[in-house]
């Protein structure tokens, strides 16, 4: 560092992994500050960004990142050969608003407890590779990285997801046709601008998912409740004014039925017939405990009426936040037209380390090692429910996916409904959803929805002590 320049200003900085806010965002911030008290003036050399990362306990990335994003707002230059350095001429900044102490912090997320359905075993993933991958993307990028991003997505991560399906899903499709996004509210988002328009008609499956449910409503779309029977959603039932459909094939969410070949056929079938679109979430298709997974709708579609959601999300991280759409040849140019009005919501830097972590062959041996996993986690989760929720639940074994759903035996049926449950388990520790839930309109089935893939088998066996102990008190 410069004379001028003491070590006290990095010696304060600090750190909180704790936080929802990213590292590189909280060191931007304050480095930011200290320009603004005069901590550090016009000149002063910024450590290396190797030195600063061993002494915070970060990874070089993070620094890199903070000092490109405070070059970008004109704090800090770079001179070749020398490093960083405060930008000159910074006398005229305004001072920092005043810190204010006290008050409540910043509300965090809430950790998973069993049994959350949204939870994913992550004390699996290949952490350490996940970094090497951001890290070899972003310290020398691809000058493409740095341009405008094209509002599909990175063109390598759609070629690896395009070949991932062709492997996994059974869907031959080329890269053009696949859309990177931030999840399936985006990919229904964009449906809804592309190809319906206000008002018309999607039908979803009753019982069903909320979150989209809202996320339809919200792009102003008429949403229809279809219930589904033991085979899952019957495409004699849809009304002739319903101009799309929103299905699980794979496996019907919540409930975990599988929609037979001949049904899929008929939906197929009614999409033609009527020109209207199916739209296939396949929220957790990879995680089938025998055999392969099965082959997507998509891959029986010769008429080009479906469209193909898949998330990220469910099988790496939450964070994560990125999905993909995959749409038929003839949409592939107003679907583009589409993205360029309303912009991409899906974040790049993730983008190339994602394309990385599939094509090379580090997603497949990840869902491998998960449907492992999980699989004795259900047989975990059905011993420990036999053994301490006898006579209280029901449930039965499942051949894919990342949850149960225990129905109530009749005599605990009569003495509760599942929303008391719920509420005793919640009493007790335990996140047990009711599946009455998951209605749009009155429920015709009770049951509690367990996830069991984001925990381990003694906790799993503790929580379900502990629900069968609030159920019977």
């Amino acid at each position: 560092m410069n004379k001028s320049n003491s070590d006290a200003p990095w010696l304060a900085l600090t750190l909180d992994r704790q936080l929802a806010q990213p590292l590189q965002a909280q060191l931007c911030g304050a480095i930011r500050r200290l320009v603004q008290e005069g901590r550090l003036v016009s000149g002063d050399r910024l450590p290396a960004s190797r030195a600063l990362a061993a002494e915070l306990s970060i990874s070089r990335l993070t620094v890199v990142t903070a000092y490109d994003q405070l070059v970008g707002e004109g704090y800090v230059i770079g001179r070749r050969g020398a490093g960083m350095f405060v930008a000159p001429d910074l006398a005229g900044l305004p001072r920092p608003p005043a810190r204010r102490d006290g008050g409540p912090p910043p509300p965090t997320p809430a950790p998973f407890r069993p049994f959350d359905t949204g939870a994913a075993d992550l004390a699996g993933f290949p952490h350490r590779l996940w970094a090497r991958l951001l890290e070899q993307a972003w310290r020398d990028p691809e000058p493409g990285l740095l341009a405008p991003p094209d509002p599909l997505g990175w063109s390598p991560l759609r070629v690896a997801i395009a070949q991932h399906l062709s492997d996994w899903r059974g869907i031959a499709c080329a890269p053009a046709q696949v859309i990177v996004t931030s999840g399936l509210g985006e990919s229904v988002a964009l449906v809804a601008a592309a190809l319906l328009s206000p008002g018309q008609s999607v039908a979803v499956e009753e019982p069903g998912h909320g979150p989209l449910r809202r996320a339809l409503a919200a792009a102003g779309l008429g949403v229809v409740s279809q219930r589904v029977d033991a085979e899952g959603l019957d495409p004699e039932a849809l009304g002739s004014e319903t101009r799309a459909v929103v299905v699980t094939p794979s496996r019907h969410f919540p409930l975990g039925m599988t929609l037979p070949l001949a049904r899929r056929l008929g939906l197929l079938a009614w999409a033609a017939d009527t020109g209207s679109w199916v739209i296939e979430d396949d929220y957790d298709g990879e995680y089938r405990f025998r055999g392969q997974p099965l082959p997507a709708m998509m891959s029986l579609d010769e008429a080009g009426r479906v469209l193909y959601a898949g998330s990220f999300t469910k099988v790496m991280f939450p964070g994560l936040r990125l999905g993909f759409l995959v749409v038929p040849p003839a949409l592939e140019a107003s679907m583009r037209q589409a993205m360029q009005k309303r912009g991409a919501q899906a974040g790049i830097v993730a983008q190339p380390a994602l394309a990385r972590f599939i094509a090379e062959g580090h997603f497949a041996t990840h869902l491998r090692r998960m449907r492992r996993l999980y699989a004795g986690r259900q047989r975990v989760l059905l011993a420990a429910l036999a053994e301490s929720c006898a006579g209280l639940l029901e449930a039965e074994e499942a051949p894919s996916g990342m949850h149960l759903v225990a129905r109530f035996a009749p005599e605990f049926a009569a003495r509760m409904d599942d929303v008391a449950a719920s509420g005793r388990c919640v009493a007790a520790g335990v996140r047990a959803r009711p599946l009455s839930g998951f209605f749009a309109g009155e429920p015709t089935a009770q049951g509690l929805v367990l996830g069991f893939a984001g925990f381990g088998e003694a906790e799993i066996q503790r929580a379900a002590a502990a629900m069968g102990a609030a159920l019977r008190a």
